[in-house]
C-alpha cells in the first residue's frame, strides 16, 4: 500500500538539524527579487549584510543552501511510499513565531498531520516544526501535497480555505519576474530538473522549464511586505496559499489584494496566459502586535495611505 494513513499519523517526526549563514540568506532574497533597485532603502534590508534582516519565508529552504548542510540526509516520512513524479505541492503556509538570525542551527522535526482520501486523490497534510537551540519554538510550516491516483474512495476533501471578497481588490501589484529566475531559485535546495532542464519540462507537458511554487510564494510575500507593511516583516503573522498554476521565468505576475481587518487576503494570475491563476486562496496575516501597533497598520491607516499611492500604478 503506498500510503498507509495510520502508520504515517502515528509516527514518531524525523528530526534534523539545520544549519545557514547570511551567504544563504542573501542568496535567497536574490532569488525571490530583492535587488531589483538595489540602491531602494527598503530592498537595502534584504541585500546588505550590514544590516540584514532574514525575509520570514527563508524558513522553507534553511539549512538546504549553497552554505549549509543538514546532519542527516533526507528524511523518509514513515506510510508515504509514492514516487517523487506523482506528488504535486498544491499548498504551503508558513507562521514565524520569532525572527530568523542570518546565521542559525535549528531543529527541525516534520510529521504528517492529515491526509485526506478525496475521489480521485489523496491529499498530505505535512507540518515541519522548527526549534531553537534553547527549545523555543522558531517556526512551524505547513505544506499539502496532491498524489494523484493514490488511494481515491472515500471521497473525502479538506476544508475549504479562504476565498477573495465579491468586491473589486483594493490595490493591485505587477511583478515581473527574470528570465533567469528559477536557475537562481534552485540554488537554495529545490534541484528538480523540471526548473533547468528543457527536455525534462517538454516530457512533463510545460515549453520550457518552469519557476518553483515556493518561488512564486516568495515573490508575492515579498511584494505585500515591501508595498502594504513598509518591509516590516514583524508585522506578518502567516502567510497561506494554494498552488494552482505554473509560472513560467520571464512571466509577470499581477497580485490582487483585499484589506480586511486583520488580513490582507490576496491573489496572483498570470498576465501572459490570459490571467491564468497561479496563487489562490492567499492570506496574510496580521501579527497581533501589529494590529494593536501605535506605529500603526490598519487602524491608523498606513495601508490605505500606501494604497492610495499604489493605486494610480495598478
Amino acid at each position: 500500500m503506498p500510503i498507509d494513513i495510520e502508520a504515517a499519523v502515528t509516527a514518531e517526526p524525523p528530526a534534523q538539524t539545520l544549519r545557514w549563514t547570511e551567504r544563504d540568506v542573501l542568496l535567497y532574497h536574490l532569488s525571490i527579487g530583492a535587488g531589483a533597485d538595489p540602491t531602494a532603502p527598503v530592498e537595502q534590508r534584504w541585500v546588505n549584510e550590514r544590516h540584514l534582516q532574514v525575509f520570514p519565508s527563508f524558513a522553507l529552504v534553511a539549512g538546504k543552501g549553497i552554505s549549509a548542510v543538514s546532519s542527516q540526509g533526507p528524511q523518509v516520512l514513515p506510510g508515504i511510499d509514492v514516487a517523487p513524479a506523482k506528488l504535486l505541492h498544491a499548498g504551503q503556509s508558513l507562521e514565524l513565531h520569532h525572527p530568523i538570525s542570518p546565521n542559525g542551527t535549528a531543529l527541525i522535526t516534520s510529521r504528517v498531520t492529515r491526509v485526506w482520501d478525496t475521489a480521485s486523490a489523496a491529499i498530505i497534510e505535512m507540518q515541519s516544526a522548527a526549534t531553537k537551540e534553547n527549545g523555543r519554538p522558531w517556526w512551524t510550516s505547513t505544506a499539502r501535497v496532491w498524489a494523484g491516483g493514490e488511494r481515491g474512495r472515500t471521497g473525502t476533501a479538506p476544508p475549504p480555505q479562504r476565498t477573495v471578497p465579491s468586491r473589486p481588490p483594493d490595490v493591485v501589484l505587477d511583478r515581473k519576474t527574470r528570465a533567469d529566475q528559477a536557475l537562481l531559485y534552485r540554488l537554495n535546495g529545490g534541484m528538480n530538473p523540471l526548473h533547468v532542464d528543457p527536455t525534462v519540462a517538454r516530457n512533463a507537458g510545460f515549453e520550457r522549464p518552469t519557476i518553483h511554487g515556493l518561488a512564486t510564494y516568495g515573490i508575492v510575500y515579498k511584494a505585500l511586505v515591501d508595498e502594504l507593511l513598509g518591509g516590516a516583516t514583524e508585522h506578518a503573522g502567516s502567510f497561506s496559499v494554494r498552488f494552482s498554476d505554473f509560472l513560467l521565468p520571464g512571466d509577470s505576475l499581477r497580485i490582487c489584494v483585499w484589506i480586511e481587518a486583520t488580513e490582507l487576503l490576496f491573489s496572483a494570475t498570470c498576465p501572459e496566459r490570459g490571467h491564468a491563476p497561479v496563487l489562490k486562496n492567499g492570506a496574510l496575516t496580521l501579527a497581533a502586535a501589529a494590529r494593536s501597533s501605535q506605529a500603526g497598520l490598519l487602524g491608523q491607516g498606513a495601508i490605505e495611505r500606501r494604497v492610495d499611492r499604489l493605486m494610480p500604478q495598478a
